[in-house]
């Protein structure tokens, strides 16, 4: 027989031509393998047989046990749908189908007996039950004690595909297949006291009990997130091996000048840690590959041009890129103002520079005496070439794409040491992940006199008052960003959309100048409504998402964000962060419907009660997932997971972690004895993927 991994599916009993390619179509399924790992998400207790009488309340999932009194159909066309009256001897309860009507009438019948799985659901004092399972008590399909609940897709379903089916198909694929082959080395599985890769892959499938299924997990899960890190780990080391960095050595005019006559403020202790972090880097002849993640306003800019100093004071230039040109410009205008008096010369470069300057630039560079470029996209164009590039600085990296970063990688024949920074909080197991080939600093102190934003929870019917409390801002010279979540009226969204806000923030405060900004417009055009903004040319920002990175406006104090409900907790906080960056007291208020979910409404308060960037990532990581963080996800996960979960697996990703160290460390290569099946697990688990761990 062929290996798992080439045994197709149509081969299985059941499956065939047609429903193959609807499972490789819909689930991306294609070999006896993927169809094994395609794991329950939920299991539900079959050990029970439930009497219909004794349904009360709010009833769970359920097996019964009984015959068909009589089948009717009522309706037509669209409408059509079959009852079948059903009896255990205790009661009667009615079953509901509304698909393949034909199809069930000759499939079940009245004289028969079968079990029942499904939800009970009371109306009018009858109970009923909609598409449940139905099994004879004799098949495998209705085996007692734990049974899995398969994801499928609204096609499958619609097609006839049940988890039923799916479990079916499994027991059929795993009967084919004598004994899967180990993928753990075995003195890994000794050391953590797993179960066997074979055993593991059946017992997922078909646990007796619970203390089955917990080992079962376990075991996946570890192996799972073993790989990831190995993948990670592996490159990472290769990198470092194969990369050599400059070496710096020195601390010299342009730092100490620096930090002694020119720093605005004492640095906190945080800034301090990531700066030794950063001087160890440098200092030890490989290339630097660090992530500075930090909240807003904790300071990561005055680290990263104490990194660029740091590369001055070896001879060579610094640039730092940002996503957008009025970041750039923000940037640009700080750092030059910092060291206007230490003799560094720093120019911006973006798409709207002209072209006398850009040929200054060009000079500059080339001939060393231009120190620090600052700019966008516009620093990684072709006919941009520095002199000796030492170090490159990344903002908010994850809106850059990985090929746009290498391009700046490239710029010099000693790669140059990359620093990239976000604002955007990440959570330790996901950083550990995400960026495992990357060396990661926090800054987790805000420097002293920075006020914490006040968060206010309002809803819909308190829009009054809100509007009267943003009036008193305005009077005292203040500015408020008004945030949206649609541009236009969606009839099937009751959200807040930003053109019929615009028009109604202009008539409740018409003696206000109120700018609007979104996604859609034209670069241009946005810069020049914001800028009309930072110079309080205009005292309202009406605004969707787009202002969530690259506006500093100090003396903005008020950040309300309408339909907050329907916003990510790190999206909410990306956003609040625009405010409280002056000295004043600064608000953010959460306007929401008052009728949301329990849980909609928990979240909401945690933005009230803390501004604690990474316990608001924790949260959000538990809530949303991985994919739905904000700004973390920008090419993808390096691998699919199917049943660890980085949300709540914390100690076994620390735990692959620390394994896969120590194996590496003894064993670089992987090619010692019981270490054979290493190189072709991860040769197919990341076939697919590009090899862009030389980029930070």
């Amino acid at each position: 027989m062929a290996s798992p991994r080439e045994f197709d599916i149509k081969y299985i009993k059941g499956i065939g031509p047609q429903k193959a390619k609807l499972l490789d179509d819909e689930l991306g399924i294609k070999s006896l393998y993927d169809l094994v790992h395609h794991f329950p998400t939920h299991y539900v207790d079959r050990s029970k047989i439930y009497q219909i009488r004794s349904f009360a309340d709010e009833m769970p999932y359920v097996q019964i046990k009984g015959r068909f009194v009589s089948f009717t159909i009522h309706g037509e066309g669209a409408k059509r749908r079959l009852t079948g009256l059903f009896t255990d001897g205790s009661a009667t309860l009615e079953i509901v189908w509304f698909q393949r009507i034909k199809a069930l009438q000759e499939a079940y019948h009245t004289a028969t007996e079968y079990i029942l799985f499904g939800k009970p659901k009371e109306f009018n004092g009858r109970w009923s039950m909609v598409h449940p399972e139905i099994d004879l008590p004799e098949s495998v399909t209705a085996a007692q004690g734990l049974r899995g609940v398969y994801p499928l897709t609204e096609k499958l379903r619609n097609r006839g595909v049940t988890s039923r089916m799916m479990y079916q198909w499994i027991n059929n694929a795993l009967t084919t297949v004598r004994q899967f082959d180990e993928t753990l080395p075995v003195e890994i599985i000794r050391e953590h006291n797993l179960i066997g890769g074979d055993t593991a892959l059946r017992t997922i499938h078909n646990p007796h009990n619970p203390d089955e299924l917990y080992k079962a997990r376990l075991r996946l899960k570890f192996e799972e997130l073993f790989y990831l890190q190995l993948n990670i780990r592996r490159y990472a080391l290769k990198r470092s091996a194969a990369v050599v960095g400059r070496r710096f050595p020195r601390i010299g005019m342009f730092f100490n000048n620096f930090y002694s006559s020119v720093l605005p403020f004492p640095l906190t202790g945080a800034q301090k840690r990531v700066l030794r972090e950063i001087r160890a880097d440098v200092g030890s002849g490989q290339q630097m590959n660090r992530l500075v993640q930090g909240d807003v306003g904790s300071g990561k800019t005055i680290v990263a041009l104490m990194a660029m100093l740091i590369a001055l004071d070896n001879g060579t230039q610094a640039c730092l890129m940002a996503p957008t040109e009025i970041l750039a410009t923000q940037h640009y205008e700080s750092i030059s103002a910092m060291v206007a008096k230490t003799g560094v010369n720093v120019k911006l470069l973006t798409g709207s520079t002209r072209k006398k300057e850009r040929e200054e630039i060009a000079d500059g560079l080339a001939d060393g005496s231009l120190h620090i470029l600052i700019g966008t996209h516009a620093v990684i164009e072709d006919n941009v070439r520095f002199k000796d590039l030492g170090l490159a600085v990344i903002d908010e990296q994850h809106r850059f794409g990985v090929m746009q970063r290498a391009r700046l990688w490239s710029k010099n024949r000693i790669p140059p040491h990359v620093l990239v920074m976000t604002a955007t909080p990440i959570p330790r197991t996901l950083a550990m992940t995400l960026y495992g080939d990357l060396d990661v600093s926090v800054i987790d102190e805000l420097p002293p006199g920075r006020r914490p934003v006040t968060t206010l929870l309002r809803y819909d019917d308190q829009r009054m008052q809100v509007y009267r409390s943003i009036g008193r801002q305005l009077a005292l010279g203040r500015q408020v960003y008004i945030v949206y979540p649609l541009i236009l009226e969606n009839e099937k969204l009751d959200l807040k959309c930003l053109e019929e806000g615009y028009e109604l923030i202009r008539e409740t405060f018409p003696s206000y100048n109120v700018v609007y900004v979104h996604g859609k417009m034209k670069p241009k055009e946005k810069d020049h409504q914001m800028k009309l903004f930072a110079e309080n040319k205009a005292q309202i920002m009406v605004a969707t998402t787009v202002i969530e990175v690259g506006v500093n406006v100090p003396n903005a104090s008020v950040m309300v964000i309408e339909n907050a409900e329907r916003f990510g907790l790190s999206q909410l906080h990306q956003l609040r962060g625009r405010v409280g960056r002056g000295t004043d007291q600064s608000f953010c208020v959460l306007m929401s419907k008052r009728k949301i979910s329990a849980d909609t409404r928990k979240r909401l308060e945690l933005m009230t009660r803390t501004t604690d960037g990474f316990l608001i990532a924790e949260a959000d990581l538990k809530t949303r997932g991985p994919g739905d963080i904000e700004g973390t996800m920008q090419s993808g996960m390096p691998m699919e997971l199917h049943v660890a979960n980085l949300a709540t697996d914390g100690q076994i990703i620390q735990l692959a972690r620390d394994t896969v160290d120590r194996l590496l460390s003894a064993d670089p290569q992987l090619t010692a004895q019981g270490h054979g099946m290493l190189i072709p697990e991860l040769t197919h688990l990341f076939a697919r993927k590009t090899d862009m761990s030389r980029i930070s």
